[in-house]
C-alpha cells in the first residue's frame, strides 16, 4: 500500500461531532470549500525526497521522490471534490478537506439523507479515481510510450502508465466493503434499502474491524510490514466510530429537543463579574451560562471564554464584556438530529439555549444529550 493514501467521507450525522482535524494548516480555497493540509504530510514528503535522494545520490533523485507521492496525494484531492460535488449537487455543505498522510478527508454536513443519496456521494470519489485512470490510458494508447511504470528510483518509464496503476489502486483499495472506505458506505447503503440503516452500519462495521485484524496479522506475522499495523489501527477506529455514530443516531431519531434538554439550570446577568461566575461553577453547575437581561436571552458565556479572561483581564470583569453574542438557538420541538448538525457543522458552542417564544426555556449540552442516550439505550435493553 506504500504510504497509504485513501479518500474518506467525515459526515455529520446524528450525534457525531465534525471534530476540527487538528495540527493542519489552509494552504487553498478551491470551488469555496477550503483546502488543509496536515503538518505530518511535510513529514511524509520530506522523508521520501530524502529516500529518493539517498537511493540516486542526486537531487533529481529528491525531487522524484516527491513527486510521485505528491501526484498520488493530488489523485486524492480530486477524488475528496468528487464527493464535495456530489454532495453539493444534493444541496450538502461541505465545511474542508484535509490531506493526511494516510489519505484525505472531507467533512460533510451529512453523507446523504437516503440511501440512493449516500450511494452516490460514496460512489462519486472511486469514480473520479477511474476518470484519472482512462484518460491516462488514451494518452499512452495514442502516444504509443513505454508502459512500464516510472522507476522511483532511477526515474526511467512512464509517468502516464505510473498515474494509471496508483489510481486502480485507489479504486481498488475505496471500494472495499468496509468502512472506513468508501466501500463500507456504498454496502451501507445498499443494505439500507433492504433493512434499517443500524443494522447496515452495523454490518460493514464488522467487515472493516475484520480487515483490521487480518492487516494486523499481516504486517506482524507475514509481510513484517509495521506500516500495516498502523493502517490496520486506522482502519478499526474508523468503523468501531462510525458504528457508534450511527447508534446514537438511532436513539435520537425523531426526538425533540424538548425531552433532552436541561430545564433546571442557571443564567447569569451581563452585570455579574467573572468571579461570581467562577464561584457558580465551583459549586457544582454548568459549565455554560446563558446571560439574561430583562427576561430576554443576550448572550452566551462559556467555560473556554471564561477561564481565559479570568487569567487575562481578572475576577472583576463584568460577563457582559466577554459573552458571546452570536450563537446557534434551538426550539423545543425542533429534533435533537437537526439542532446537533446545524450547530457542529457551523462549530458552534457545545452549549444551546432553548427559545420558546422568545423566553429561555431550556439548555442543551453534549454532556446530556449523551446521558439521554445512555438512558435510551438502557431503557430499551432492558425492554428486549
Amino acid at each position: 500500500m506504500g504510504h497509504g493514501p485513501n479518500g474518506r467521507l467525515q459526515g455529520g450525522r446524528g450525534g457525531g461531532r465534525l471534530s476540527d482535524v487538528k495540527w493542519s494548516f489552509r494552504i487553498a480555497r478551491v470551488l469555496g470549500i477550503e483546502v488543509r493540509l496536515h503538518l505530518t504530510f511535510l513529514m511524509l514528503l520530506a522523508f521520501y525526497a530524502w529516500k529518493g535522494w539517498a537511493a540516486s545520490g542526486q537531487m533529481a533523485g529528491a525531487l522524484l521522490g516527491i513527486l510521485l507521492p505528491g501526484t498520488i496525494f493530488g489523485c486524492v484531492l480530486l477524488h475528496e471534490f468528487g464527493h464535495v460535488l456530489m454532495a453539493r449537487h444534493f444541496g450538502i455543505r461541505t465545511r474542508d478537506v484535509t490531506l493526511l498522510p494516510i489519505g484525505g478527508v472531507a467533512r460533510l454536513e451529512s453523507t446523504g439523507e437516503t440511501p440512493r443519496q449516500e450511494l452516490a456521494i460514496a460512489l462519486a470519489g472511486p469514480a473520479v479515481n477511474l476518470v484519472i485512470a482512462a484518460v491516462a490510458g488514451v494518452f499512452v494508447l495514442v502516444s504509443r510510450i513505454p508502459t512500464t511504470p516510472i522507476d522511483p528510483v532511477t526515474g526511467a518509464g512512464s509517468f502516464a502508465t505510473w498515474l494509471i496503476a496508483s489510481n486502480l489502486f485507489l479504486l481498488g483499495f475505496n471500494l472495499i466493503p468496509a468502512f472506513p472506505m468508501d466501500g463500507g458506505r456504498v454496502l451501507r447503503a445498499l443494505l439500507t434499502m433492504r433493512r434499517d440503516r443500524v443494522w447496515a452500519t452495523r454490518v460493514a462495521a464488522g467487515i472493516g474491524q475484520a480487515l483490521a485484524i487480518a492487516l494486523a496479522l499481516a504486517g506482524m506475522l507475514a509481510l513484517h510490514q509495521p506500516m500495516l499495523l498502523f493502517i490496520a489501527l486506522f482502519v478499526w477506529m474508523g468503523a468501531s466510530q462510525e458504528a457508534e455514530a450511527v447508534s446514537t443516531s438511532a436513539h435520537l431519531d425523531g426526538v425533540p429537543v424538548r425531552k433532552a434538554m436541561m430545564t433546571e439550570f442557571r443564567s447569569v446577568s451581563p452585570f455579574d463579574t467573572l468571579g461570581d461566575v467562577s464561584q457558580l461553577v465551583l459549586a457544582g453547575f454548568q459549565h455554560d451560562f446563558p446571560v439574561v437581561s430583562a427576561d430576554e436571552l443576550v448572550g452566551l458565556l462559556l467555560r473556554d471564554d471564561l477561564f481565559p479572561a479570568l487569567r487575562e483581564r481578572g475576577p472583576d470583569t463584568v460577563v457582559g464584556d466577554v459573552m458571546r453574542r452570536s450563537f446557534a438557538v434551538a426550539t423545543p420541538d425542533e429534533p435533537v438530529e437537526r439542532m446537533l448538525r446545524r450547530s457542529q457543522f457551523e462549530d458552534g458552542p457545545s452549549s444551546i439555549p432553548v427559545l420558546e417564544g422568545g423566553r429561555l426555556v431550556g439548555l442543551v449540552t453534549a454532556e446530556n444529550v449523551g446521558e439521554y442516550v445512555m438512558l435510551s439505550a438502557a431503557l430499551t435493553g432492558r425492554r428486549r
